[in-house]
């Protein structure tokens, strides 16, 4: 970036900030900025009330003044905020943590912040990521778009819009973090609902498989699938022979032979701790059979 410009663009930014209120440095509200404050690389010294701030901020520029002044400035408006003046320092910076938010300058000496970018959106997708371009470098904006950024700010640029935009990227990020979480787990609930437990096994509808307590698959049949099936659409619901034969949809069977209770009787050798006092599969006196859920 040309140095006079940014410069002058701080000093005036630090007025402005001086003047609004904003909370800045004393130095701030006398239109420059201390020298002293631009010479800091990595972590921002710890301020009362960092240790309960959750928000995160990397900023990555090779001009101090900007670097400090960002980190002073998004500091007061509680974030805890660390500084890089390259990408390799960057890169460092996010091994030991990586932040929430990034904030990028895209023309910085050696690995330019396209690059950071690219590498930044690769290895770790739920970082926020805010580019800082010079004006009228359209081009930059585009590719930084395209590469995974969240947004852009041309230089110069108004501290409190910067502030807003970060502010809006991280609530974009935790709402879809949000809906990204809710997916998986619906995702989970409905792989775990197409497994149902009998007693110590489990039997997976997709698969048509049943598995033992050690995770060994049980041999069964067509039929036997069938049959545990039905009992498992139907807990703790007694079902006659009629309706195991309507809907096992098995036209083999006959109401009047006893082929329904030697399929039961050898599925009980299958899934119960003791076929002779069933727990899972158990018999419904005058009526037929009930699958009886663990706890159920």
């Amino acid at each position: 970036m040309s140095a006079l410009p940014t410069r002058q663009w701080l000093a005036a930014v630090l007025a402005t900030a001086g003047q609004a209120g904003a909370g800045t440095h004393a130095s701030a509200e006398r239109g420059r900025y201390d020298p002293a404050l631009s010479q800091h690389r990595g972590a921002r010294p710890m301020t009362e009330g960092d240790a309960s701030v959750a928000t995160s901020v990397l900023v990555v520029d090779d001009e101090p003044e900007l670097r400090s002044l960002l980190g002073e400035y998004f500091g007061r408006h509680g974030f805890t905020v660390r500084a890089a003046a390259d990408a390799l320092a960057a890169r460092q910076a996010i091994a030991e943590a990586a932040p929430d938010l990034a904030i990028l300058d895209v023309n910085m000496p050696g690995e330019n912040g396209l690059s950071l970018a690219r590498w930044l959106r690769d290895a770790h997708p739920s970082v926020g990521l805010v580019m800082l371009t010079t004006a009228g470098e359209s081009v930059d904006r585009v590719v930084g778009l395209e590469l995974g950024a969240d947004d852009y700010m041309p230089k110069p640029f108004e501290m409190r819009e910067l502030l807003a935009r970060c502010r809006a990227v991280l609530r974009r990020l935790k709402l879809s973090q949000g809906v990204v979480a809710a997916a998986a787990a619906a995702a989970a609930e409905s792989q775990a609902s197409r497994c149902v437990r009998f007693g110590a096994c489990q039997l997976d509808l997709d698969e048509r498989r049943l598995f033992g307590a050690d995770g060994q698959e049980i041999d069964i049949s067509a039929a036997e699938f069938d049959l545990l099936a039905l009992f498992a659409r139907n807990p703790n619901r007694p079902l006659n022979r009629d309706q195991i034969m309507e809907q096992a949809h098995n036209r083999g069977w006959d109401v009047f032979d006893r082929s329904i209770d030697l399929r039961v009787m050898r599925l009980r050798r299958k899934i119960e701790t003791n076929p002779d006092k069933p727990e899972v599969l158990k018999t419904v006196r005058n009526v037929g059979y009930v699958f009886v859920p663990a706890g159920g």
